[in-house]
């Protein structure tokens, strides 16, 4: 019979309200999540995902982007459009050129992070 509802004994109980109390503790504000979420938003999409790790490499002008990533001009600079409404990249004028690069080597931390563990259940599992 639990202790309280959901727990096995008192001090699976205690733990839980422990684990609360620093979850609410250490919960970033409602601003700060949604500002989150939108960037996490931003950087979801497959083109967008693409034109971050090109960038990575080094600043691109669309006609390069373009090229590295496959697809149309135009629908390369819609989604620039978007990852620089965001500040996830800038860009700078070069004569005629728009040379775009990454403006948060943060959100290349995540996805660095997010592509070293796209296969990590697999490696773990083989035995």
């Amino acid at each position: 019979m639990s202790v309280k509802t959901g727990c096995d004994s008192a001090s699976e109980w205690l733990e839980h309200e422990e684990n609360v109390r620093r979850a609410l503790e250490t919960m970033p504000c409602g601003g700060d999540i949604e500002r989150m979420a939108v960037r996490f938003k931003a950087i979801s999409e497959p083109s967008r995902l693409k034109i971050l790790f090109a960038l990575s490499c080094g600043e691109l002008c669309v006609e390069h982007l373009t090229a590295a990533i496959g697809g149309n001009q135009s629908a390369v600079s819609h989604q620039l459009k978007t990852l620089k409404d965001n500040d996830i990249i800038k860009c700078r004028r070069s004569g005629k050129q728009v040379i775009y690069s990454v403006a948060d080597e943060h959100i290349m931390t995540i996805l660095k992070v997010a592509k070293e563990h796209l296969y990590c259940d697999e490696r773990d599992n083989k035995d």
